[in-house]
């Protein structure tokens, strides 16, 4: 909760572009309503995620303590790539799941309302939304090994990272990342960029869709083949 709420202040105070409070598809009182359905997730999705964190109290999972655990040398490099390469996966799937029409109504819609968003959309979503998005993360200590301090490092920048695509800035970034102007064409036209972390999975399944410009603004302008809607897979 405090990450969310000081990480987005922060980026909102500085690389987000205050003129897209002026934006047509801006909503009234956006960011207020963007707190509080931010801070009404969190608690429901910690609390579903209880009984990963039991497991791993309990030793069920392959976290380690130290270094020196490592299952071979090098793999204390390794791990993270691996991590980056299983959560990106996992979540482009559960994510483009999460628009098939029998399942976006009820649970992926309430997070596209912000089609024009700002970081503190970044959690506010419905709380199964959030937590079956997160269930990768929970997962892979589970089938692979990790140590305990990435494993906290880990969930700190992908807790920054979801608050940091969701800024809308439109800083120049590598066709390889799924930064901030990626995700926001995902949530202007909806069916196109799932990504979280790559575009590797998009460009692999057809449905990556490169950012047209530098500016937000220019998306005021639809490219007319596609209008604003709740379209599905």
């Amino acid at each position: 909760m405090t990450m969310y709420l000081l990480g987005s202040l922060l980026l909102y105070h500085t690389l987000f572009d205050k003129r897209l409070l002026q934006h047509p598809r801006f909503l009234p009182n956006q960011i207020k309503l963007e707190i509080n359905q931010g801070i009404s997730a969190i608690p429901a999705m910690a609390l579903l995620t209880v009984p990963f964190f039991l497991a791993e109290i309990r030793g069920w999972s392959k976290l380690y303590d130290f270094t020196s655990d490592s299952p071979f040398f090098g793999y204390t490099l390794l791990q993270y790539p691996l991590f980056i390469c299983f959560t990106d996966s996992g979540i482009y799937w559960i994510h483009r799941a999460l628009h098939h029409p029998r399942i976006y109504r009820w649970l992926h819609k309430p997070h596209h309302k912000w089609a024009v968003p700002t970081p503190f959309a970044s959690y506010a979503f419905h709380p199964l939304d959030g937590w079956s998005q997160s269930l990768p993360y929970h997962v892979y200590p589970l089938v692979f090994p990790l140590q305990k301090g990435a494993y906290l490092g880990l969930f700190i920048f992908v807790t920054m990272w979801t608050v940091f695509i969701h800024d809308a800035e439109y800083m120049p970034t590598s066709a390889i990342i799924n930064g901030a102007s990626c995700h926001t064409m995902h949530h202007l036209h909806f069916n196109y960029n799932y990504g979280q972390f790559t575009t590797a999975w998009d460009r692999l399944s057809g449905t990556y869709r490169k950012p047209k410009g530098d500016s937000f603004m220019e998306h005021q302008r639809m490219d007319g083949k596609e209008k604003p809607g709740d379209k599905c897979d």
